[in-house]
């Protein structure tokens, strides 16, 4: 439903008139400026174009503008909600069951008040609706002339709860295990070291030193989610060799144990010269190789080649594939999400989120299929980039 001027009826935003109030009388003398309707009529934008719910009552308190997204949110009908009292059409309460407009009364309380600040209010029924408001005064302090609000529903907030609280739960699961052996662990040497040989005590501050960096990383990881949420994840761009990095990657995982015959790696050469950060780089690397080697099976191969990045800019691709089981088609689009999981062999499920955002920091792109050896595949580009002084 879009925006009426006159009694309920039928209408479109294009239908409204700026000579006219709602009740057939002239609408506001030069000096006081069209309202917010006639605003939007005169800028070509339809009030059903606004994604969040928008209501606009004029100085009586009548509504003028209900738009389609008001309507879909307050299951009211548009033309039964137009010049007709506001109260009426939106008879919101507060999470104490007072009655907002008669709370706030935007209409005979302070002037010196503009506007109301979001808020969680309740619709008949019971239902969440986020609402925020607006006074247009004639002059400041002045009467009320139009009174704008704007109606969101609240599910996208509570997916964002939701995700903080998955979040703090993960965090409190990942961290109560190693924390308990490192507790665990210093207390018995503290309390019984002379009873225990070199060797023994070695094995026990190995397991405290893994435990520890455990800790650390997802720590770090959690700091990373911050600044890439927030936009504020930093590059300190330099020359990169992604050849010897994806080399150097390989030799840490063969000393680690890891066969070194389970790793192909190809190079197609001349590679254009990357500007990247090197830690951000090692990090991606770390993250898709340990993940190939956990959950995948068979040879790991590594590809690095040339390849055109966004806007026909050139980069480096590198190409990490396995031959185990594969990512189920379903699932391929939330690899990138925060908490997804492969498998139940551990991890936060937050590696491959973190890979993502420093992918796109740095202008490239990631993407996710089925190897050749019918195993997971991820595939980055990192355009050749420019040093930090340039930017």
């Amino acid at each position: 439903m879009s925006v009426g001027m006159s009694r309920p009826r039928e209408t479109h935003a294009a239908d409204v008139r700026a000579d006219r109030g709602p009740d057939g009388e002239s609408a506001p003398a030069d000096g006081e400026g069209t309202g917010p309707a006639e605003d939007t009529v005169a800028s070509g934008i339809d009030p059903d174009d606004f994604p969040d719910g928008l209501v606009i009552a004029d100085r009586t308190g009548r509504v003028i503008c209900f738009n389609a997204a008001a309507a879909r949110i307050t299951a009211v009908p548009g033309a039964a909600a137009l010049g007709r009292p506001l109260e009426h059409v939106l008879p919101l309460e507060d999470l104490k069951g007072r009655r907002w407009w008669a709370l706030t009364d935007p209409y005979g309380g302070l002037a010196t008040r503009v506007g109301q600040p979001e808020r969680n209010l309740l619709l008949p029924g019971g239902r969440e609706v986020l609402v925020a408001a607006r006074y247009v005064r004639e002059y400041p302090t002045g009467p009320v002339r139009r009174l704008v609000i704007s109606l969101r529903g609240t599910e996208a907030r509570r997916r964002t709860e939701r995700s903080h609280a998955e979040l703090i739960a993960i965090v409190a699961h990942e961290l109560r295990s190693p924390l308990t052996s490192v507790k665990g662990f210093t207390a018995t040497l503290l309390a019984k070291w002379e009873r225990f040989t070199d060797d023994q005590k070695r094995l026990m501050l190995e397991t405290v030193d893994a435990d520890a960096n455990r800790v650390t990383r997802l720590i770090a990881e959690l700091l990373d989610i911050s600044r890439i949420d927030s936009g504020r994840l930093e590059l300190r761009r330099q020359p990169v060799d992604l050849s010897a990095a994806v080399e150097r990657h390989v030799q840490a995982l063969t000393a680690s144990g890891q066969a070194p015959d389970r790793f192909l790696v190809r190079t197609r050469q001349p590679l254009p010269a990357v500007w990247a950060d090197p830690d951000k780089v090692d990090q991606v690397l770390g993250n898709l190789l340990e993940n190939a080697v956990r959950h995948g099976e068979g040879t790991v191969t590594i590809e690095v080649a040339p390849a055109p990045a966004k806007s026909d800019e050139k980069g480096t691709a590198v190409t990490v594939s396995d031959e185990g089981p594969g990512i189920p088609e379903e699932s391929m689009g939330r690899v990138f999400t925060r908490f997804w999981r492969g498998s139940k062999r551990g991890g936060t499920g937050l590696g491959l989120y973190i890979v993502k955002g420093i992918v796109e920091a740095h202008g490239g792109t990631i993407t996710v299929g089925r190897g050749p050896g019918g195993g997971a595949e991820f595939r980055f580009i990192l355009p050749v980039g420019a040093p930090a002084y340039l930017k």
